[in-house]
């Protein structure tokens, strides 16, 4: 009967979203832009409600890596040579340097947001070839693929799965990404129903639940929106003037859930100037996540009996083009710490610096530029 199915599907992507609006690990935002001299820039911030001990490590090309598969199945572990050196952000209290975030020395760049309430990653059966782990994907991918067209074609012939024997922590690891590559070319990969899907990154946005079908779909809500407000309107006798610059996005969504973010940033995406080169796309990623910049105390929900708020604990921009990354914490939000990653993707061994240690400038006394 199809309109009871349609009602089931509806009811289950309903469900889905409720319990996705109630997870308390909801709020990053990633944005990219090409600026006019080619240079491909992309920005994310990071929010979660607890210390997750933030690692940025550095792993040389040539590192190995185990693609495993679930115990039960019972097929051996390949292990592969990281073709591409890679630079990410790591929780620290997930074991084996796990990525949520990265670039590598080919210049792909990768953002991983949670998708909690959608995602359902694959099964891995005796007759599979070809696997790797929910913890292992993201370093698979930086290491061994130089663009977004070369990880769309592999894919396909590789199982993405996840069961109780990973050491994933209290969050299950319920995760989309999306995928930028010096081109400009980008992608979003989601695991849905057991399912790959692979978007094209039309937004140049991604946030988290729901899926990025049904955030395109949204934005269809929001198309009165314009960068231009009326001046002025006659009402009878009276002449009313607007009370000041902005009015064209009265209506724009303005808290922090995903469905929000992404409505958000897409807006100001899509009609900010058009940045010249790297520095000013840099300015204008900048920009936009401060928009969905996240304070502790803002965003709260209750785990149990314990009330939490999720914080923005890090905002990382990618330059693909030049191989740099700039970062900044909770503690520094106002002035960003900039890695030339060169040196890095050269060197053969391995290095990892907590995010909060790294050597952040203070504010620099201008005191004298006024004293005369």
């Amino acid at each position: 009967m199809p309109g009871i199915l349609h009602l089931t599907k509806l009811s289950v992507a309903l469900a889905g979203l409720l319990a996705a609006l109630h997870n308390p690990v909801l709020a990053c935002t990633a944005v990219d832009i090409v600026a006019a001299d080619k240079s491909v820039i992309a920005g994310r911030t990071m929010e979660w409600a607890f210390d997750m001990q933030w690692t940025l490590v550095s792993i040389p090309k040539g590192t190995p890596l185990t693609l495993g598969a679930p115990p039960g199945v019972r097929l051996p572990a390949a292990t592969v040579a990281a073709r591409y050196a890679v630079v990410g952000f790591s929780p620290g209290t997930v074991p084996g340097n796990a990525l949520l975030e990265g670039q590598n020395s080919a210049g792909l760049g990768m953002s991983a947001n949670f998708l909690p309430g959608f995602t359902q990653y694959q099964t891995v059966t005796p007759q599979d070839r070809s696997y790797v782990s929910i913890l292992t994907f993201a370093n698979w991918a930086l290491g061994n693929h130089a663009s977004v067209a070369e990880l769309r074609a592999a894919l396909p012939a590789i199982k993405v799965w996840t069961d109780p024997s990973l050491p994933t922590g209290p969050t299950p690891p319920s995760l989309h990404w999306v995928f930028i590559d010096r081109s400009g070319a980008g992608m979003v990969v989601e695991y849905v129903g057991g399912e790959l899907r692979m978007h094209d990154n039309a937004a140049h946005v991604l946030t988290n639940a729901p899926t990025y079908d049904w955030h395109l779909l949204n934005l269809r809500n929001y198309l009165n929106l314009s960068t231009v407000g009326a001046q002025n309107v006659q009402i009878g006798s009276a002449n009313v003037t607007a009370l000041g610059q902005g009015g064209g996005i009265l209506g724009i969504p303005g808290d922090y859930t995903p469905p929000a973010r992404f409505v958000r940033a897409s807006f100001l995406r899509h009609n900010v100037v058009p940045p010249a080169n790297a520095e000013q796309a840099i300015q204008t990623i900048g920009h936009v996540l401060n928009t969905v910049d996240i304070p502790i105390g803002i965003a709260q929900s209750r785990d149990g009996g314990q009330l939490v708020s999720d914080y923005t604990q890090w905002v990382a921009i990618k330059d693909l083009t030049h191989n740099r990354l700039l970062i900044a914490d909770y503690d520094h939000r106002l002035t960003f710490v900039t890695l030339d990653l060169n040196p890095l993707f050269a060197q053969d061994k391995p290095a990892s610096v907590k995010v909060s240690d790294l050597p952040y400038p203070k504010a620099i006394d201008a005191t004298r530029s006024l004293v005369r």
